[in-house]
């Protein structure tokens, strides 16, 4: 019988969860500090698009991670032995797969991104630079995705919180060496990553054949390609990418107009994304233990313990809210300076800064609830809010930027963010649809 669920259990996922993810963003920011050092906004520039490349590639991808973790989480619930390796070969399958072709389709892909982005020869350099050596860590990350996931929505916490702290560390050691010691510049960014995604890739492979023995999985191969679980499978990923191809969208434009504002203010609104993604990775740690809960939850079909989910979660990130936002009024100045001593780049930061202070009210419930709709793999509400933040965004986009600038922008961002909670709250029962009610209840 499952511990019955209360703050004391969820904290005690979500907390390393936060710990865990939160160094993921560092690594950007790291990035984005050593290279604002260096006197030459063309260097951050070119890696912040060269960034967004790869990262329109891994977010349309990064279903395997979100999806690997629910029916990992789910079948805590069904207790049995073949769901748990299930939950993983799937997915890997489907992570090798799509990983061997990115670095098999990387010349289009990369000429397709500069279409796109179309920068200026100085920061066209380091795009190529950057993504030139990034490309062969596609199945790294894809793989790593997997093995992130399951053991996330198994609940080995110690395992999941030492396989991203230390990759990550290495890669922000590794950046401080490649580029503030040695003097690398973009190379030494791009080959610091490279290496803690290699490391990575390895770990966490040792890591879940110690505890899934994946040899074991030839005694399910004659169900592990079953048609029916595949197109579960297909349907829960097919709305999360979707989900992510409307934020990809998004962000592809946010990052795009930028560019047109000129080098300084792309710069500048790579500082504050950067600042954002750090905070949005608490909301990711507490949306993570979410997911677990909600999955084990639908495992067991009780909706009990779904409520009691969904009253904890919101009591958490109502705190964690409250507090980013104090942070964020209060010490924006030396967060910014943090990322760049470039003075025309600092004051234009500051300038934009005033929107992020709002950011964590209307970020924080699409980003939480998301961990609960993916746990139970109810993915078509986190669609459909996310198809309607898009055009929310598209809309004001298209109505402010001409008269308001990089103010109408960011005003864009903050819609997007408000409707993609709005949609997730107006969804919020739909998870339990199908649970029974167990007392405990049972």
């Amino acid at each position: 019988m499952q511990k019955q669920l209360g703050y004391r259990e969820y904290l005690s996922l979500a907390i390393p969860f936060i710990i865990s993810t939160i160094t993921q963003p560092l690594l950007g920011a790291v990035d984005t500090a050593v290279l604002g050092r260096l006197d030459d906004a063309s260097f951050m520039g070119g890696v912040a698009i060269a960034t967004v490349i790869f990262n329109t590639m891994y977010w349309l991808l990064g279903f395997l991670r979100v999806s690997t973790s629910g029916f990992a989480a789910q079948s805590l619930g069904t207790e049995k032995r073949e769901d748990e390796y299930f939950s993983f070969f799937r997915p890997l399958m489907m992570a090798l797969f799509f990983g061997l072709g990115i670095v098999i389709l990387q010349y289009p892909l990369r000429e397709a991104a500069l279409l796109i982005y179309k920068p200026a020869v100085d920061i066209r350099v380091s795009v190529l630079e950057y993504y030139n050596i990034l490309v062969w860590g596609a199945p790294f990350v894809l793989i790593g995705y997997v093995n992130i996931g399951w053991l996330m929505g198994r609940k080995y916490v110690k395992e999941t919180l030492f396989l991203q702290v230390s990759s990550n560390v290495l890669n922000i050691l590794l950046n401080l060496i490649f580029v503030i010691s040695l003097e690398w510049g973009v190379f030494g960014v791009a080959a610091a990553t490279l290496i803690s995604q290699g490391y990575g890739f390895l770990l966490g492979i040792i890591i879940v054949n110690h505890k899934l023995k994946l040899r074991g999985v030839a005694a399910y191969r004659q169900d592990l390609l079953s048609k029916q679980s595949f197109r579960e499978i297909v349907s829960v990923n097919s709305d999360l990418f979707i989900r992510t191809l409307c934020l990809l969208t998004m962000t592809n434009i946010f990052v795009a107009t930028g560019g047109r504002f000129g080098k300084n203010v792309l710069a500048a609104n790579a500082v504050l994304f950067q600042i954002q993604y750090i905070f949005a990775y608490f909301y990711d740690g507490l949306a993570n233990a979410s997911s677990v809960y909600a999955g084990r939850a639908k495992g067991q079909k009780d909706i009990g313990e779904y409520r009691k989910l969904m009253k904890i979660s919101n009591h958490c990130l109502l705190a964690v809210t409250v507090v980013i936002t104090l942070i964020l009024f209060f010490f924006m100045r030396h967060l910014v300076s943090v990322f760049t001593n470039i003075d025309e780049v600092l004051v234009i930061a500051l300038e934009y800064s005033r929107w992020m202070v709002i950011f964590p009210a209307l970020i924080a419930v699409g980003l939480v609830y998301y961990g609960m709709f993916t746990g139970t793999s109810c993915t078509a509400p986190v669609r459909n809010s996310m198809v309607i933040a898009l055009a929310v965004f598209l809309g004001a986009y298209f109505l402010l930027v001409p008269s308001m600038g990089n103010n109408g922008l960011w005003i864009a961002f903050l819609g997007f963010c408000l409707f993609r909670s709005l949609g997730l709250w107006f969804y919020r029962e739909a998870p339990a649809r199908g649970f029974k009610e167990i007392s405990g209840t049972a």
